[in-house]
């Protein structure tokens, strides 16, 4: 009976224990310090590529990677990819993209991962605690523009690789890294057709590194939605009138347009365009079991956003409704008066921005057509002498994978490895059209694997990553790379 109990004893602290340490994790944690010093130093580059007049920032943040990762010891082509022409007329060259490569041996899976150097606008009177381009550490967090999206985790992947190096790398790796992300990744995907036959031609994966986790439980993700984006122009008078003067005597743009962007949807969200769903997968036999697993709380995101209520009380109802239901949001009113104070006008023209985040089998032409004749259809039941237009800015795809690829049971062993957890499988609400131009363009296997907290905050003010996510995200990387070379293809 004692025995027993030894053995009982010896067996639950083998399960409490961490996960044993490598040589590469042992590396890591030795260079931590190093680690951090270089996302403090690029993160105080401003890279702010909707600016051009910052545009020779985001084109020393490109060098600078490319430095970086000629010391790696990759192979490294500027690729150029054109001009942007700018409001004024002016054209000003785009940042080429980093098209590199570290290892070719034939006999190697190789893995092509994807990341951006360029970062959102922010200052410091835009709402934040500190200054956005020095990196502050607080409270196990990285503060500063870009920590999270997409410096950080793109330097994360960079030091595995330099972790890994130092024992040789286990596959072959290609990175493309680009300076235009933010505002529409202009050129990006000309390259990858033009560069299909050559630089991608020997890609076996493909990982996108500019993703967060669900929860702090690390996430891998295998989907996203799409996004089809509308202007409803609505058009009245020649000029703005004065609502004193004829106010009550004309139909009002405005108020055409505020009952358009009303029939849209329902109180409870469900789109109103006849035929939206028809395209939508029905939920099979036991995709919800996918949702009941997952680490995530509705207490906490309330708290975190401030929502007092949601649309659905479970959380496999909001989750598949956040993922894989098509969603309508309405977005702005443009031409109409939204400064401090007051002002007596009544606008002529007013366009009215909304989109639809479409799923699997959506296509975003068909998406077009209903909901431009649902509105017109609309309008002239109204029976209002003013003018609409309907038109389809955005008319990006979804993206779905298998997450049975065999890139995906590296990742999946990675992160066991690293956290002594099992993987979060979670999709984006959000839309990734990098993810789909590789599928389709390529033909290759695409993963998203991120390293973001689900409160780091991208885009918002104080983004930040936390150190903890930094460093052991560096070692997800690494056992990434490791499991993908056990794994035949």
């Amino acid at each position: 009976m004692f025995c027993l109990f030894i053995i009982f004893l010896l067996t639950y602290q083998v399960l409490l224990s961490p996960v044993p340490k490598d040589g590469v994790s042992q590396y890591i944690d030795a260079h931590q310090d190093e680690f951090i010093q270089r996302l403090k130093d690029w993160v105080a580059i401003e890279s702010d590529s909707s600016d051009p007049s910052k545009r020779d920032l985001v084109n020393k943040m490109m060098e600078i990677t490319k430095d970086y990762i000629l010391k790696l010891g990759g192979n490294v082509e500027m690729a150029e990819i054109g001009e942007q022409e700018l409001s004024s007329g002016e054209k000003i060259p785009l940042p080429p993209v980093i098209l590199a490569e570290l290892g070719n041996d034939k006999s190697k899976p190789t893995v092509c991962f994807y990341g951006h150097m360029d970062v959102q606008p922010a200052k410091q009177t835009d709402g934040w605690s500190t200054e956005p381009y020095t990196v502050v550490e607080k409270d196990g967090n990285l503060y500063g523009r870009g920590t999270s999206d997409d410096k950080g985790q793109v330097l994360a992947l960079l030091h595995a690789l330099e972790s890994v190096n130092v024992m040789g790398l286990p596959v072959n790796v290609k990175l493309v890294i680009e300076g235009m992300e933010e505002v529409g990744s202009d050129g990006l995907e000309k390259l990858v057709e033009d560069k299909k036959d050559t630089f991608f031609s020997d890609v076996d994966y493909i990982v996108v590194t500019d993703t967060p986790w669900l929860s702090k439980k690390p996430g891998i993700t295998y989907g996203a939605r799409g996004n089809c984006y509308f202007f409803i122009e609505v058009q009245g008078a020649r000029r703005d009138l004065h609502s004193g003067g004829f106010g009550g005597t004309v139909h009002e743009a405005m108020s055409d347009l505020v009952y358009l962007l009303n029939t849209l949807a329902d109180e409870k969200g469900r789109i109103l365009v006849p035929g939206i769903y028809e395209a939508v997968a029905a939920l099979g036999e036991n995709e919800t079991n996918l949702y009941k697993n997952l680490e995530f709380s509705l207490e906490e995101m309330q708290a975190d956003t401030g929502v007092k209520q949601f649309l659905h009380d479970t959380k496999e109802d909001l989750l598949m409704h956040r993922w894989r239901y098509p969603s309508l949001s309405i977005h702005g009113i443009e031409g109409a008066f939204s400064g401090t104070g007051t002002k007596t006008v009544i606008p002529a023209k007013v366009i009215g921005k909304f989109s639809i985040r479409q799923v699997p089998n959506m296509e975003p032409s068909v998406v077009e057509k209903q909901v431009t004749d649902y509105l017109e259809a609309k309008f002239s039941e109204r029976k209002s002498p003013n003018k609409i237009k309907v038109t389809m800015v955005i008319g990006a795809k979804p993206w779905l994978a298998d997450m049975n690829e065999p890139q995906y049971l590296a990742a999946r062993r990675a992160v066991k490895r690293v956290f002594n957890l099992e993987a979060d499988m979670i999709r984006a609400g959000g839309t990734i059209p990098i993810a789909k131009t590789f599928e389709d363009v390529l033909g290759k296997s695409v993963m998203l694997l991120g390293i973001g907290g689900p409160d780091d905050a991208p885009h918002g003010q104080n983004e930040k990553i936390s150190k903890y996510n930094y460093i052991e995200g560096t070692k997800l990387y690494a056992s990434y790379l490791q499991e993908l070379s056990s794994i035949s293809f």
